[in-house]
Parts: structure tokens; sequence; C-alpha cells
């Protein structure tokens, strides 16, 4: 997933044109990587951060609701374990232990309602964009929103390879 060298030309295409559409709303690529940067600097990570708003020089992102570690941890857990994995669009709930399976549902249930707002800091810069965690939710499948995982869990070199990307 954080891979870029390991997707396809139809997942980098797909990716470029999100985050140029993302940070062509906020501004231009310096303003998107500006707040991806910001948002980095917030240890552990920035979905713990309690006042749920993060800002750059030129751009900031507010969210709904804080996210609990036990949470996140499980998060943090399938991105990493599907790190390298070909593709961006694979389904977190296929996972074989029953045990495991219920606690990444109960993650998704409670993630599932979190909507980020970004926005520039001058209005002429843009509308912003909003996003969610997941890209889709149903019954058994669940499928991480590449832009989320590219904000706050893939390195800033990986958001800058997306940018840089030519289709």
């Amino acid at each position: 997933m954080c891979n870029f060298n390991k997707q396809n030309e139809d997942e980098k295409a797909l990716l470029h044109l999100l985050m140029t559409k993302s940070a062509n709303s906020i501004g231009g690529t310096n303003f998107l990587l500006g707040l991806i940067e910001a948002m980095k600097e917030k240890k552990p990570n920035a979905l713990m951060f309690k006042d749920c708003k993060i800002e750059s020089a030129e751009a900031s992102i507010r969210w709904n609701k804080i996210v609990f570690k036990d949470k996140l941890d499980i998060l943090e857990e399938l991105i990493r374990t599907h790190k390298s994995v070909d593709g961006v669009k694979f389904n977190i709930l296929e996972n074989e232990s029953t045990k495991k399976r219920k606690k990444i549902l109960n993650m998704v249930k409670t993630l599932a309602p979190i909507e980020f707002i970004v926005t520039p800091k001058n209005p002429e810069n843009g509308g912003g964009f909003t996003f969610k965690v997941f890209e889709s939710v149903e019954d058994d499948k669940a499928i991480i929103n590449p832009l989320f995982a590219a904000m706050f869990f893939c390195s800033i070199e990986y958001a800058k390879k997306i940018l840089k990307y030519t289709i």
C-alpha cells in the first residue's frame, strides 16, 4: 500500500490524479506536502491529537473524532502488513482469525464515521476537500482510502512520488 513502486500503472495513475486534485483544491502541491509534513510532526500519530485539528503555514485539516490508541494500533498493523501489497484496494476484513477479524470490524465501525476536512488558509487558493478513513464499507468488505493512508501513515517520499508521477 505505501510502496509506490509496487503499484501497477493504473494504480499509480489513479493515486496521482487523486492526490493532484486534492492538492489543487488547497492551492497546490507544496501546500499539501506542507500539511502532510505538519501532520507527521505530531507524535505518536496526528489522529490522536486532542484538538482534532492540525495546521501548516498554508492549510489545515480537522476531523470530528479523536482516534484512541487501541484502534490506531489495529489500523497501523493492517497498513504495515499490507505495506508492500500490490494495489491499494485490499479488503482489510479478509482475515483467517475470527478474534482478529472481530477487532478489525470493531475498529472499522468506530472509524467509519470520521470525516476529514482540509481547507486552505486563504480562500482564494481553493475550496478544499473532504475524505473519510475508508473508501468503502460493506458487510464483509472494508477498503482503506488511499488518500487517508498516504496522508497519515505513508512516508512523505511516498506522497512526493505520487505527485511527481507522470501519466
